[in-house]
């Protein structure tokens, strides 16, 4: 092996590490930014709406740093955070129809549009 393969298999375990631990950060982050809402919400009594709101957009937030600091984004979350941003308004603004058949809907939606999203995009996803 010459000089220059080790020397870019280093730099690929470097860059691998890093990446590792920005990740172990951002989940510590969110982690503590999800307990300190749920305990604020709890302390100060926020309605259900304004809690899964709140909790909608931490878990969105992280998946926003993640993709900024050049990490896969993890779908799954991406998927949790909308529902409960969705079903944190459904509570604010008191809608009238049922949540359930809409996230199915909109679940379904989500599965056939990932089919046909760009490679592009899809490399950033998890």
């Amino acid at each position: 092996m010459s000089q220059e393969d080790m020397a870019g298999e280093q730099a690929t375990t470097v860059e691998a590490t890093e990446r590792s631990n920005i990740a172990e950060k951002l989940d510590a982050v969110g982690w503590g930014l999800f307990f300190v809402w749920i305990g604020s919400a709890l302390l100060f009594e926020f309605s259900w709406g304004v809690t899964l709101v709140g909790i909608g957009i931490i878990t969105l937030g992280g998946q926003l740093a993640r993709f900024s600091s050049k990490l896969k984004i993890e779908g799954c979350w991406v998927v949790v955070s909308m529902a409960f941003l969705l079903g944190g308004i459904w509570q604010l603004v008191d809608a009238e129809l049922p949540l359930v058949p809409i996230l199915l809907i909109l679940a379904g939606l989500t599965v056939l549009l990932a089919r046909f999203l760009p490679n592009r995009l899809q490399s950033h996803i998890e």
